[in-house]
């Protein structure tokens, strides 16, 4: 069977914009002038690393090869295969599209903060196994939605 793939957004799920004040545990980073500052967390890049034992994880974010740049040295990663998105401005739904294509006949699990209709028809639709999670914008990615990935796919069914 193929390795299974982890498909990570980056608003709302490793930069918790929906809030006004930065979460606790997350740095605020200037790295767009004018902008709102990016938040990360620490121990997302820990994370991601204890995910890549049982996935292949990519960027499927319109950050495109600036997560590479930008986010992955913050994290303490290497950097990620990136998930080909439209330019922005997008609408999520079109997201799909670029997921379906690099996802191709692999499981997956996508992570992100905003799955649409689309989405999850896709997912539904897959004869691959396929588990989406909403991450809360206001939270960011937890603990539990990193555990809920692995056991998905490693605990027997």
């Amino acid at each position: 069977m193929s390795r299974p793939i982890l498909l990570l957004d980056v608003d709302g799920v490793l930069n918790p914009f929906g809030t006004a004040e930065c979460p606790a545990g997350f740095t605020e980073h200037e790295l767009f002038t004018g902008e709102e500052p990016v938040r990360l967390c620490p121990a997302h890049g820990e994370w991601i690393k204890e995910l890549q034992e049982v996935f292949d994880v990519a960027w499927a974010t319109g950050w495109n090869d600036e997560a590479n740049r930008l986010l992955a040295p913050l994290l303490g990663i290497e950097p990620l295969p990136v998930v080909p998105m439209p330019p922005i401005p997008f609408h999520p739904r079109e997201k799909v599209p670029a997921v379906a294509r690099f996802a191709g006949r692999r499981p997956a699990v996508w992570m992100d903060d905003l799955h649409t209709p689309e989405a999850r028809e896709w997912s539904i639709a897959r004869e691959q196994a396929t588990l989406l999670i909403p991450i809360d914008p206001t939270e960011g990615l937890t603990r539990s939605a990193v555990v809920r990935a692995i056991m998905w796919w490693t605990a027997p069914p």
